[in-house]
């Protein structure tokens, strides 16, 4: 299906944070994955690594970027770029919500602090 109306996206919730899920196979993706981030204000974000290069693109609000150790507040516009086997955090400290557009391949995982292996569903179609 090449077109995914706002209604025909797939929610999930996650620490806190709505993922909407709009390209995965199971909306005919063969080799990526695409969601919108919806982070309530003051939202701590949870420290993991990823198994595959992300891109994330802020469209609204501003948000606390903690990747490998260095950290970068960025705003609407902004993108960042998150390579494979980068450790990332993302924070809301701000007062308002923030919106974030992610692609990434198939197959990412993320692997959390204590070495638990999450497989998002958002980005493996499952």
């Amino acid at each position: 299906m090449p077109v995914i109306r706002h209604d025909e996206a797939t929610v999930h919730e996650l620490h806190g944070v709505r993922f909407v899920s709009y390209a995965n196979p199971t909306t005919g993706t063969k080799e990526l994955a695409a969601w919108r981030g919806e982070i309530p204000p003051h939202t701590p974000g949870q420290a993991h690594t990823v198994t595959r290069e992300e891109i994330l693109h802020l469209l609204s609000g501003t948000l606390r970027f903690t990747l490998d150790s260095e950290v970068h507040d960025l705003t609407a516009g902004d993108v960042l770029i998150v390579n494979a086997g980068s450790t990332l955090r993302v924070d809301n400290v701000s007062d308002a919500q923030a919106h974030i557009w992610t692609t990434t391949s198939l197959g990412l995982e993320a692997v959390m602090s204590d070495g638990t292996r999450i497989r998002p569903p958002w980005a493996n179609g499952l």
